[in-house]
C-alpha cells in the first residue's frame, strides 16, 4: 500500500493546475489549497458513442471520471455538466479497455461489475446490509437520528463541522462517499460552495433514496450533483482530481478501511482535504450497530454481522497518515469523532 500510495503522489505532482478563485479563509491546522477552476466538458449527444457528424457530438474527455478497472479516464458522449439530468442522458467509455458504461435508474454505475450479467458477488454483511430497500428507507426516518446516542451532534451541527474543514478547498469538486440516501450530499449541493458534488455509494438502493429525497425538497434537477454508485477501494476517479472528500459514518462499514483511505489519497489533489466521521472504539460504545440495536433487524432482512470496524483515535491518526495524508485533526463528543487529513 506504501508504493501505491507514492506513486499516486509521484502522478500529483504532474498534475496540471487548474485555476480557481481563491478563499481568504481556512481552517485551523490545514494548509491553504491550490487555486483551481473545474473544467468543463463541452460534448453533448442524445445517444452515447452513436457516429453522428454533428458539432454537439464531439467526444470529449470528463472532468474526473475514470475507468474502475484500469484508471484511465472516460470518455463522455452527452450534455455537458455535472447534473443528474446531464449524467442520466450520457455514455461513457474508457479509452484504454473499451468498457462502457450508463446511467442504470438514476444514478451512473462505475463499479467494475456494471453491466454484467451473469456474474454476481456479495460483500461482507455490513455492506450488504445498507442494500437492502427497508435499511435504504429507514436510513434518515429514525436509523440516522438515533446516533445522537453515541454523541453525534446531528446534521446541521456535522455539516457545519465538515464546511470548516472544507473551507480551504471551497469553489472545488466535493465527492460524498457512501453518501447512503444523500442525508449530507444534498446539503453540499445547495450550500452552492461547490462547482460540483458527487453523492456516490455502493447500494443501489441508497442511492434511489437520495433522487426521491431530491425530488421531494424540490431541488433544481440542473443541480451540481451527480449520483454514482462505485466502490469505496476502486473509486471511479483519474489520480489527483478531486477537492473534498467526506465519508459521514460510514469507515467502520468499509470491508477494508485501509484500501479505502489509500483510495482517498490517491484521487484527492494536493491540498485536497478529506474528512469523516465515526463511531470511536470503546467499552461503553452503544451505538446503532451494538448486537441489540441490530437484533430487530435480523428477523426482517436476515443474519446481520455486527462485527464493524470500530477504531481509537490514534489508530484513524495512524490510518491516515500511512496512506500519505498530513495535517490530522479531529473533534471528539464522547464516542463520535470527526476526522480530518490533507493531501501534501
Amino acid at each position: 500500500m506504501e508504493l501505491a500510495v507514492r506513486a499516486a503522489a509521484a502522478s500529483c505532482s504532474t498534475y496540471p493546475s487548474l485555476q480557481r478563485a481563491r478563499v481568504p479563509h481556512r481552517s485551523p491546522g490545514l494548509a491553504p489549497h491550490p487555486a483551481r477552476r473545474v473544467a468543463v466538458a463541452a460534448a453533448i449527444a442524445v445517444d452515447p458513442f452513436q457516429d453522428i457528424k454533428t458539432e454537439q457530438n464531439d467526444v470529449a474527455k470528463t472532468e474526473v471520471f475514470a475507468c474502475p478497472v484500469c484508471y484511465e479516464p472516460l470518455i463522455r458522449k452527452g450534455p455537458a455538466g455535472m447534473n443528474l439530468s446531464a449524467i442520466y442522458r450520457s455514455g461513457f467509455k474508457c479509452s484504454k479497455c473499451n468498457k462502457s458504461f450508463t446511467s442504470k435508474d438514476i444514478f451512473l454505475d462505475l463499479t467494475v461489475t456494471s453491466g454484467t450479467k451473469e456474474y454476481s458477488e456479495l460483500k461482507p454483511a455490513r455492506t450488504e446490509l445498507f442494500r437492502s430497500p427497508l435499511v435504504s428507507f429507514l436510513y434518515e426516518r429514525g436509523w440516522r437520528q438515533n446516533f445522537n446516542r453515541s454523541g453525534f451532534p446531528g446534521r446541521d451541527e456535522e455539516f457545519q463541522m465538515a464546511q470548516d474543514y472544507f473551507q480551504p478547498v471551497a469553489g472545488g469538486i466535493l465527492v460524498d462517499v457512501s453518501c447512503g440516501s444523500g442525508l449530507f450530499a444534498r446539503k453540499f449541493a445547495t450550500s452552492g460552495a461547490y462547482s460540483s458534488v458527487i453523492a456516490l455509494d455502493f447500494s443501489e438502493n441508497m442511492l434511489r433514496q437520495c433522487y426521491d429525497y431530491i425530488k421531494q425538497d424540490n431541488t433544481p434537477l440542473n443541480t451540481n450533483l451527480a449520483l454514482v454508485r462505485a466502490d469505496i477501494s476502486r473509486l471511479p476517479f483519474e489520480s489527483c482530481s478531486i477537492d473534498a472528500i467526506h465519508a459521514g459514518a460510514a469507515i467502520h462499514c468499509w470491508p477494508s478501511p485501509s484500501n479505502a483511505v489509500a483510495e482517498i489519497s490517491r484521487v484527492l489533489r494536493p491540498g485536497g482535504v478529506f474528512v469523516g466521521t465515526t463511531f470511536l472504539s470503546s467499552p461503553t460504545n452503544s451505538g446503532p450497530f451494538s448486537a441489540g440495536a441490530l437484533r430487530p433487524l435480523r428477523q426482517i432482512v436476515g443474519p446481520v454481522n455486527s462485527s464493524y470496524n470500530f477504531f481509537t483515535e490514534g489508530e484513524l491518526e495512524d490510518l491516515c497518515r500511512s496512506c500519505g495524508l498530513v495535517n490530522y485533526s479531529s473533534k471528539v463528543q464522547r464516542s463520535f469523532i470527526m476526522f480530518s487529513g490533507q493531501k501534501p
